[in-house]
C-alpha cells in the first residue's frame, strides 16, 4: 500500500480516536480536529516518542536495526509518527532501557530481556536460554505458537507491550585470555556473560559477571575479567576483543538464538492510533527479519579477518558442553518450582523445541552437514 493511501484511509473512522487520545508524557500531538471535521480532512495526529537503545551507534547491526525501524515507521506515515532513537547511555544507562519503558521515562526502547534477568528470570525467555531454541524456533515459536501471546501476558505485568526485534543467530562462544582444556580450566575464571549462562557458568565454578558493552574490552584489557562473550565476529571484530584475548570459543551453547526485543510502555500503546500501531508492529517485524540476514551476511567474512589477525578459533571440550546442559536443566527445574513466570512460558518453549528438533534434526541438518562436507573438499 502506498504511504499516501495509508494515510488517507487511516484517516476514515479513526479520526475521533485521534482527537480524544492523551497526549504522552514526552510525545507531542497537533491539536485535535474540530467536531464539526469530516474525517477525511482530519487526518492523524503528528506524534513524537523517544526510543531508548541498549546498544551503542558503533554496532551497526544492533543499534542500527532500532535506527532502521524508526526511520521505516516515518517513512510508512510520511513522517507523522516521528521515534528518535538514542544509543545506549546518551538518555538512560544501556541496561536500564526496561525501566525506563516501564516508567514512562520514554516511550519505547530496544533492548534484550535476559539484561533484566535479577528482576525476574522469565525475562531470560525473551532473549534466549542456554541450548534453548534457535533463531528459526523463536520466530516460529513467537508468530505460529504461543509464544508471543505468553511472553506479552509476562511484559503486561510490567505495563509493557514487547515484539520481536531481532535475532543474532547461535553466537560465538566468547573470547578467552587462556585457553580452556576441560572443565578444570572453568574454576575461578572471572568471565562477562548475562543471564541464565551467568547461572550455569557460576555451577561449573567460574565467577559471572554482567558488563555493558562498552565496558567490556578496558576490563579484559586489564585483567579484571578473563573471558567475555558479546555476539558473534561482525560485532566482535568492531570492539577489538581479538587485540586482548586470542582464543575464540564455539558455540555459544547459552544462546543458540537470542532474540533483540522493541519495549513499549502499555498506557501509551493503547493511546496510539490504530494505524500507528499496525506501523510499528510491521516495521518491527522487518527489522526482526533484516537483523538475522545482517548477520549471516557479514559475520562469515569478519570471521575470517578475525583468524588472519591472529584469533584462535577453539570448540568447547566435551566435558563442558555435557556438564553445562546438565547444570542448566538443573536450573531450570528449580526456577520452575518456584517462578510460575517462569514456568508457564519455559514449558511452552522446551515443548516446541522437543517437536521441532526433530523436524530440524531430519532434513535440515543432514543436508547442512553433506553441504559443508562436499564445500569443505571443495567439491
Amino acid at each position: 500500500m502506498q504511504r499516501r493511501e495509508f494515510i488517507k484511509k487511516a484517516g476514515l473512522g479513526l479520526a475521533a480516536a485521534a482527537g480524544t487520545a492523551a497526549v504522552p508524557a514526552i510525545a507531542q500531538t497537533t491539536p485535535a480536529p474540530a467536531a464539526s471535521a469530516q474525517p477525511q480532512e482530519a487526518g492523524l495526529p503528528t506524534i513524537k516518542w523517544r526510543m531508548a537503545s541498549s546498544f551503542p551507534k558503533s554496532l551497526d547491526t544492533l543499534y542500527g536495526t532500532g535506527d532502521f525501524m524508526t526511520k521505516r515507521i516515518a517513512e510508512i506515515t510520511e513522517g507523522k509518527f516521528d521515534i528518535r532513537i538514542f544509543a545506549g547511555g546518551e538518555i538512560v544507562p544501556p541496561n536500564g532501557v526496561l525501566d525506563a519503558v516501564q516508567q514512562n521515562t520514554v516511550e519505547c526502547g530496544q533492548t534484550c530481556g535476559y539484561y533484566y534477568h535479577g528482576k525476574n528470570k522469565a525475562f531470560s525467555l525473551d532473549t534466549g536460554i542456554p541450548f534453548g531454541l534457535n533463531a528459526r524456533q523463536v520466530n516460529a515459536w513467537c508468530y505460529f505458537g504461543d509464544g508471543l501471546t505468553l511472553l506479552r501476558e509476562f511484559f503486561a505485568k510490567y505495563n509493557i507491550v514487547n515484539f520481536p526485534g531481532g535475532n543474532t543467530g547461535v553466537q560465538m562462544g566468547g573470547w578467552f585470555r587462556k585457553e580452556i582444556k576441560s572443565l578444570e580450566d572453568l574454576k575461578g575464571l572471572k568471565i562477562r556473560i548475562p543471564g541464565f549462562g551467568a547461572e550455569v557458568f557460576l555451577a561449573l565454578g567460574a565467577v559471572p559477571q554482567l558488563l555493558p558493552g562498552p565496558e567490556i574490552y578496558p576490563a579484559l584489557e586489564r585483567g579484571a575479567i578473563d573471558a567475555a562473550e558479546w555476539v558473534g565476529p561482525y560485532d566482535d571484530e568492531k570492539l577489538g576483543f581479538y587485540k586482548v584475548a586470542k582464543y575464540y570459543y564455539y558455540p555459544a551453547w547459552w544462546e543458540p538464538g537470542p532474540m533483540i526485543s522493541f519495549m513499549v510502555n502499555k498506557e501509551q500503546w493503547e493511546k496510539l492510533p490504530k494505524p500507528y500501531q499496525v506501523a510499528f508492529e510491521t516495521a518491527a517485524a522487518e527489522a526482526n527479519v533484516r537483523m538475522l540476514a545482517n548477520y549471516d551476511a557479514k559475520n562469515p567474512p569478519a570471521i575470517q579477518r578475525l583468524v588472519l589477525n591472529g584469533a584462535q578459533l577453539k570448540r568447547y571440550p566435551d566435558d563442558v558442553m555435557k556438564d553445562a546442559y546438565d547444570a542448566a536443566q538443573k536450573i531450570y527445574a528449580e526456577e520452575s518450582a518456584k517462578n510460575p513466570d517462569f514456568k508457564k512460558i519455559y514449558d511452552s518453549q522446551r515443548a516446541f523445541q522437543q517437536v521441532s528438533n526433530i523436524w530440524m534434526g531430519l532434513a535440515e541438518d543432514t543436508l547442512a552437514n553433506f553441504m559443508q562436507a562436499q564445500l569443505r573438499a571443495k567439491k
